[in-house]
């Protein structure tokens, strides 16, 4: 079926700002709420919140096989659930009630006034309810930063990193939309020189700046996904600030790895844009040496060129812009980690996230997170205020932005954008 949406010529009658990451070519899907309080799943043209739900009450979406219901609800979970036929056909429709030479939506004002709002008049939720949220470790730059900082400088990589993609299973029950703050997590921790660990707040709270993907029902139980198919069962991506506390990681995480320092927050970005959006942007990843065992080879393109950028702004001030970094520089591709996820026959499901864990490039500009940008705290980084920051301060929002851009179309995800709060405090 051919991707009539992504026609880079196609313009729309809404007006699209310059630069704008929401273009008609994109067509990112989320849920937000509507001036009259009513949830809905929807997507995003320029500054333009369009309600699916009501354009299919409306017959728009006439041929194509959906329930009833199917945008009427306040997840994407059975949207995504339909497969990349169901995607694609909405997602091509949606781009042809909104092309300029379309006025059957256009010249219908009624319509449009149940259809469309200014994004300031809509609130963003959660877009997926996810059952279940991996994290994998697959920026070999950040792994060695890592390895380097915590372990034996000669051998940063541990034996099994370059054989496989690694994670761990986190906590969906704490995941956030952006705009949602987060409050500095209590905990234990091993002061230096000390035997004997104490409780209480993290001293040093970091971002990961990561994005993630949500899949489909991808296999029952036993089943493995073939690497070659994987990209099938990926409905989009997010950017994603997988929160950690650099303190209580370091006393918790041996033997079975990171728990409480990881899982008391983890921010993500409202709009989940389409891998059929991205196809534009694919490119080679990192040369894999030694050679993957064969379940998790793949030849072709299997990277996305997107560019990510991280910023800090204290309260009562302006943002530091600290990190420029891309997503091509991850080693291990969204194929081969749903393909090793599944590979001993763990059963995936629609709405489930997998975070590409910290991505982090070549160049101590482009590292994803505090713990590399300032070497541990060792180099500390001043902000355009004067203040200088080691991690994270209270107060402080974390910014993450994220878009691909070629001569023909710009296509972005928009921002992650959280607070930190201090501590929660019962009394």
């Amino acid at each position: 079926m051919p991707l009539t949406a992504n026609d880079p010529s196609r313009k729309s009658w809404l007006t699209v700002p310059e630069n704008s990451d929401f273009p008609i070519q994109n067509i990112p899907f989320g849920v937000f709420i509507t001036k009259d309080d009513v949830v809905t799943i929807g997507t995003r043209i320029g500054d333009y919140a369009i309600d699916l739900g009501a354009l299919q009450q409306l017959n728009y979406f006439e041929g194509i096989e959906l329930t009833d219901d199917m945008f009427m609800q306040d997840t994407l979970n059975d949207f995504i659930s339909d497969g990349k036929k169901t995607w694609r056909l909405v997602r091509n429709r949606i781009a042809d009630i909104f092309d300029e030479n379309n006025t059957t939506l256009k010249d219908n004002d009624a319509h449009k006034e149940v259809v469309i709002f200014n994004m300031e008049d809509v609130e963003m939720q959660l877009p997926v309810l996810i059952g279940d949220y991996t994290d994998f470790y697959s920026s070999k730059e950040h792994a060695t930063n890592v390895g380097m900082m915590f372990r034996d400088p000669e051998n940063a990589l541990l034996p099994n990193w370059l054989h496989l993609p690694v994670g761990y299973h986190g906590r969906s029950s704490t995941i956030v939309p952006s705009g949602i703050p987060v409050h500095r997590p209590n905990g234990q921790t091993l002061p230096n020189g000390e035997t004997q660990p104490v409780f209480g707040p993290s001293k040093l709270v970091d971002f990961e700046l990561e994005m993630a993907f949500i899949t489909t029902d991808a296999n029952i139980m036993g089943e493995s996904i073939p690497v070659e198919e994987a990209e099938e069962h990926i409905f989009g991506m997010v950017l994603f600030n997988d929160w950690s506390a650099r303190d209580i990681q370091k006393w918790e995480y041996v033997p079975l790895g990171p728990f409480l320092a990881k899982n008391f927050a983890s921010s993500m970005s409202p709009w989940i844009v389409t891998l059929d959006a991205l196809e534009p942007f694919r490119t080679t990843g990192p040369e894999q040496e030694p050679k993957p065992l064969e379940y998790l080879q793949l030849e072709g393109a299997h990277a996305y060129d997107i560019n990510l950028q991280v910023a800090i702004q204290p309260e009562d001030a302006g943002e530091t812009v600290i990190s420029n970094s891309n997503f091509k520089y991850m080693y291990w591709s969204m194929a081969q980690q749903l393909a090793h996820h599944t590979v001993n026959g763990c059963r995936v499901n629609s709405g489930d996230l997998m975070g590409s864990g910290t991505i982090s490039g070549p160049t101590p500009d482009s590292f994803g997170s505090m713990l590399e940008l300032t070497w541990g705290g060792k180099n500390p980084i001043t902000l355009n205020d004067g203040t200088e920051r080691k991690f994270i301060n209270d107060g402080d929002s974390v910014i993450m932005r994220g878009y691909c851009q070629n001569d023909e179309v710009r296509i972005g995800f928009g921002e992650v954008c959280s607070k930190l709060l201090p501590a929660f405090d019962k009394k």
